[in-house]
């Protein structure tokens, strides 16, 4: 069915679980893996701004490849342990889901995996979904895991008494 599956992490719990459960299905399919992570293009953001420091921008590009690769470790890890081929990708983008589809059409993915949260309000506003994006944008299929909602989450049901 599936031969590669491309999965985003931003390194949350969240993503975490949407991995896992997309690496149990790479199994089940014979399919390889690439996890991907977007680090923000540090030089685009910097760029014009007056009076920061020599070697700010080096400084938080090289903090943010350091979380990459520890938030990519996680795919890495659990692909190993399933026993499925994996590689991983940083990208660097302003636009998150443009850098998502992007690998996703450069490396021949033919099913994107992630997580979806569910945001309300002036934060769904001015912060979207990245999963709505790359939903929008991709030629190819996208399976979206819902994030696990917290106990205190208004939107989820009590428990009957």
């Amino acid at each position: 069915m599936f031969k590669h599956i491309l999965m985003p992490t931003d390194g949350t719990e969240h993503s975490e679980r949407a991995i896992e459960r997309g690496i149990e299905l790479a199994k089940l399919c014979g399919a390889k893996v690439t996890g991907i992570h977007v680090m923000p293009d540090y030089r685009m953001m910097v760029a014009g701004v007056e009076m920061l420091p020599t070697g700010v921008d080096a400084n938080m590009d090289l903090q943010a490849r350091e979380q990459a690769k520890h938030f990519l470790s996680f795919v890495q890890k659990a692909a190993d342990a399933a026993g499925v081929p994996c590689n991983t990708v940083i990208a660097e983008g302003q636009q998150p889901y443009d850098a998502i589809v992007d690998c996703a059409n450069d490396r021949g993915c033919d099913l994107i995996v992630m997580t979806s949260r569910h945001r309300t309000g002036l934060a769904a506003l001015i912060m979207g979904s990245e999963a709505s994006r790359v939903l929008h944008r991709a030629s190819i299929p996208v399976l979206t895991f819902r994030a696990l909602m917290s106990a205190d989450h208004p939107d989820r049901a009590q428990p009957k008494t």
